[in-house]
């Protein structure tokens, strides 16, 4: 492999580094930087990285993370979440400043203050970890890649700031590295931060784009330069406002596939009614699903999303026990517990449903007669493990051993999560029963089992085709062509159980439908349980597209195992174009677990007092795509108090304000220069690439782009001070008034494309600017929709900064040891004859309302003494808002509407 760098480059600094430490073989090549280094690009494209295979790679944090997995290490959630962070935040900072300081000769001091904040977070942190790197043990490529960063800030390590103790330490020590120095000092070469001169002068600009992290390649998706025909085009669009733009989809009840339309179909894996799902099933599944089902309809595009409860199976047998309820009584108040965590996550189902349905019954037993009537199904005797102890044969996720491939000694009974390749319990090495610890035996039983053999070629020609069209994530591709280059084998449907849809079969009436072919049925009962013209969505595969949001552990069962159903079926079944697939997220540094009380679950997240939004948009933000991913509590409030608050909140307040202030609430008249005509293609581009971006489903690249327009109309205003501009000559005012229409026009923009993600801050923005309904549709282009003389309502902040001991308690409380347990997996005594206590559920919710009756009186006390002291009037709004949220979770307590009755308005007599 060849390494490529170029003279005063300093993202030089860091490949270098990171080629010396692990690295060692790699050819380098040094060239000017106008040089270009692949032909066929427009623009060069150094440091590069030109693989043995001739496939370069171009993002400098790419090209240290290869390096370090190249020599045999592993990296680390932290670890990418720091390198993420230096991408998005530390990055642009250290080049701004180093830009002001060596182009624009502005003081050091000066320069250096839009990196303080970065450099403050980088102290606290290290002073968390009490060691000597980032990662609370040996260097990391994180390391090496955020000193990098600030390098060629503090090239003099005597000019380090004194009061930041573990910063200064950390610094140091990387400094000294032999490997980091020799990199250094062949980039900077004695000159200090002037070697780096000719490069800021020849960069296109001095912030780099904030969406470029460290895991994307070279990327089609990516916004291109403008050009003055971009410009242009732009500019004539903004010019002709709503005129020509579509009207929003006015809907229609019950959804239904319309001729011509483009016709989308979307399902989230349907959780089981047995638990209460946690941050990293809602980011997997329901949210990610409706944050492009949100999308879908502002693209005027005719959709229904669904999903509803999985009902069946021994996970709800062994949880009635467990409560001493029948399995229809816990299905029944877990489908409302679920019901309610998605309302307040605000996720917004066409229908949610359940399995438990006999449409269930009559569509799965249709399906399993076509399969049987097609000699798609066996008979056989096979092996199984039975609990003595529990005087029940184990069903799959109910057995626990070491797996016969891997040797991962937390195999499940179906598959292991290690390896992902799929077992037999019987196979399992010292298996042991999850509810009782015992060794189970073996015993036979008649089962029935899906032909899949039988049905591999026709899955393949159907998966080639499919694969080839639809937008399948890389994980999903990957597990799916792995199933099928490892054969497949046929596939138990039944087992012996209760509480499940009865086979219809002779010989088989005491079992029930496993529920791997049971459940993704579901979706087509949900639909006919929601419309009795159910087969105009499932039953019309030219017409309509369907698209599966799913963790990647329930991968195989939607891409193998349910359409190879649905195509033996013979019933011209829609089958799934696009299969979406996230990996895991993680909570901190382990998982998440209700019996441990690690980690934060769906009807937790609404007593923390952190807005549904805010969850949203932080779990959207660290969506687990393309690798594995943390909740962190740090990188919350970071997020929050960064991209929130002083970015998309500051820039939408200033925009709004301004109107207020300087032009008594109308848009004041505007006359485009030069400079705002390319902002309105910068950001026409923006919208372009975000409507790419998720078209193809890449939902967390999606919202930098969000992100990427307020910094733009931060900048804007910046730079242009309208509240200057406003107090000068009449040239100047009308100056102000371009900038700030300009503005509140980018602000009305942002509303609409807030709206898969954080659809109640979106509400707000467009209640406070009064959007007009017909800008709810999205096109790639940026209109002047708040026209001159526009009224505008009244404009307040849209977040709050949220605190670190706030967020340090919250830390404490979801970090385990304060549950006493209530996994069913574990804590079931399935043998007692006495069922285990539950808890009364009236009792329960007189103590939450007298609990909330409470909070309610001491908020409002705190209020009205606020007030009393004359407080800033943000935190009085605070507090307020604090009080409202109570309020509404009392109502909901007390079986109210939470929305407070309509006021009459008062006239001043």
């Amino acid at each position: 492999m060849k390494l490529i760098v170029s003279e005063g480059n300093p993202h030089g600094i860091k490949v270098l580094a990171a080629a010396g430490l692990w690295a060692g073989g790699a050819d380098i090549q040094r060239l000017q930087q106008e040089e270009k280094v692949v032909p066929f690009l427009a623009q060069p494209k150094l440091p590069a990285l030109q693989l043995d295979n001739g496939n370069f790679l171009f993002i400098p944090n790419a090209i240290c993370s290869y390096f370090f997995l190249s020599s045999g290490k592993e990296q680390s959630d932290l670890s990418n979440q720091w390198m993420e962070w230096e991408a998005a935040e530390l990055q642009p900072a250290s080049i701004a400043a180093l830009y002001a300081h060596v182009v624009q000769g502005k003081k050091r001091e000066e320069a250096l203050q839009s990196i303080q904040k970065s450099l403050h977070h980088l102290d606290q942190s290290l002073a968390k970890t009490k060691s000597t790197y980032l990662l609370n043990g040996s260097l990391s490529v994180a390391d090496v890649v955020v000193w990098a960063s600030v390098y060629p800030l503090y090239t003099d390590l005597s000019s380090l700031p004194e009061d930041l103790t573990h910063f200064k330490n950390w610094f140091t020590n990387i400094s000294q590295l032999e490997e980091c120095q020799k990199a250094a000092e062949s980039i900077v070469r004695g000159q200090g931060a002037s070697a780096f001169k000719l490069y800021l002068q020849k960069s296109p600009a001095p912030l780099l784009p904030s969406e470029k992290t460290a895991c994307n390649e070279e990327d089609d998706t990516a916004p291109q330069a403008l050009s003055e025909e971009d410009i242009a085009a732009a500019a004539e669009a903004w010019s002709k406002g709503l005129a020509d733009a579509p009207r929003p989809r006015k809907p229609q009840h019950p959804i239904l596939p319309v001729d011509g339309d483009k016709n989308i179909m979307i399902t989230s894996a349907l959780p089981y009614v047995n638990n209460v799902p946690h941050l990293g099933n809602i980011i997997g599944s329901v949210l990610s699903a409706d944050v492009f089902a949100r999308y879908c309809r502002l693209r005027n595009w005719n959709t229904l999303y669904l999903c509803g409860t999985d009902e069946y199976g021994t996970a709800t047998e062994t949880k009635a026990m467990e409560e001493g309820l029948t399995p229809q009584q816990i299905c029944d108040k877990y489908n409302a517990i679920h019901t309610a965590i998605y309302q307040w996550f605000n996720i917004s189902f066409d229908y949610f449903g359940r399995t438990t349905t006999q449409q269930q019954t009559t569509i799965a037993q249709d399906i399993f007669n076509r399969l049987l009537q097609r000699d798609f199904l066996l008979t056989d005797t096979v092996e199984q493990l039975r609990c003595e102890k529990c005087e029940r044969f184990l069903a799959d996720r109910f057995v626990e051993g070491i797996c016969p491939f891997c040797k991962y000694d937390e195999a499940r009974g179906d598959q292991c999560d290690k390896c992902g390749k799929l077992i037999n319990a019987v196979e399992l090495k010292s298996p042991q029963c999850k509810v009782c610890k015992e060794t189970p035996v073996i015993k036979s039983s008649k089962h029935l089992f899906l032909d899949l053999p039988k049905l591999e070629e026709r899955l393949q020609k159907w998966l080639d085709k499919t694969l080839s069209a639809g937008d399948w994530t890389s994980n999903a591709r990957y597990i799916t062509r792995s199933w099928i280059r490892d054969g497949l084998k046929p596939r138990c449907i039944t087992r012996d159980l209760k509480w499940g849809t009865p086979v219809p079969l002779d010989g088989f009436t005491d079992k029930v439908f496993y529920v791997w072919f049971d459940a993704p049925i579901g979706y087509i009962s949900i639909v006919a349980n929601y419309t009795n013209q159910w087969e105009k969505w499932w039953k019309n595969p030219q017409q309509v597209q369907l698209y599966n949001f799913m963790a990647k552990d329930n991968v195989p069962f939607h891409s193998v195992i349910f359409p190879a159903c649905l195509l033996g079926a013979e019933d011209n079944y829609t089958v799934v174009n696009h299969l979406i697939a996230t990996e895991y997220l993680n909570y901190e540094d382990g998982k998440f677990s209700k019996s441990r009380g690690v980690g934060v679950f769906g009807d937790m997240a609404q007593e923390t007092g952190i807005p549904a939004d805010i969850w949203r948009f932080y779990l959207l933000y660290v969506r687990p795509e393309g690798q594995d991913s943390a909740f962190s509590w740090s990188d919350l409030m970071l997020k929050n108090n960064s991209e929130l608050l002083n970015n998309l909140g500051n820039f939408v307040n200033r925009a709004g304000m301004f109107v207020h202030k300087f032009f008594n609430g109308c848009v004041p008249e505007m006359e485009l220069l030069s400079e705002d005509k390319r902002l309105v293609a910068q950001v026409a581009a923006e919208l372009h690439q975000y409507n790419q971006l998720l078209e193809k489903v890449r939902i967390r690249d999606a919202l930098r782009c969000i992100l990427n327009i307020s910094r733009h109309g931060n900048q804007y205003i910046q730079v242009n001070e309208p509240w200057k501009c406003i107090k000068g000559t009449k040239e100047e005012q009308k100056r102000a008034g371009t900038v700030t229409g300009v503005a509140v026009n980018m602000a009305a923009l942002l509303s609409v494309m807030l709206q898969p993600y954080m659809p109640t801050v979106a509400g707000t923005i467009q209640e406070q600017l009064l959007v007009p309904h017909e800008a709810n549709v999205l096109t790639d282009l940026f209109c002047c929709v708040l026209q001159s003389g526009h009224q505008i309502g009244a404009v307040s902040p849209l977040f709050q900064k949220l605190e670190n001991d706030q967020i340090e308690s919250l830390r404490k409380r979801f970090g385990g040891g304060q549950l006493n347990g209530d996994n069913p997996e574990i804590q079931v005594k399935a043998q007692s004859k006495v069922p285990a206590p539950s808890v009364d559920p009236i009792t329960d919710s007189l103590e939450k309302v007298k609990r909330l009756q409470l909070d309610v009186e001491k908020q409002g006390n705190h209020v009205r003494d606020l007030k009393s002291k004359k407080a800033e009037k943000s935190v009085i709004d605070g507090e307020v808002q604090k009080l409202l949220t109570l309020k509404k979770e009392l109502a909901l307590a007390e079986g109210k509407s939470p929305d407070p009755p309509a006021q009459k308005s008062k006239k001043k007599k």
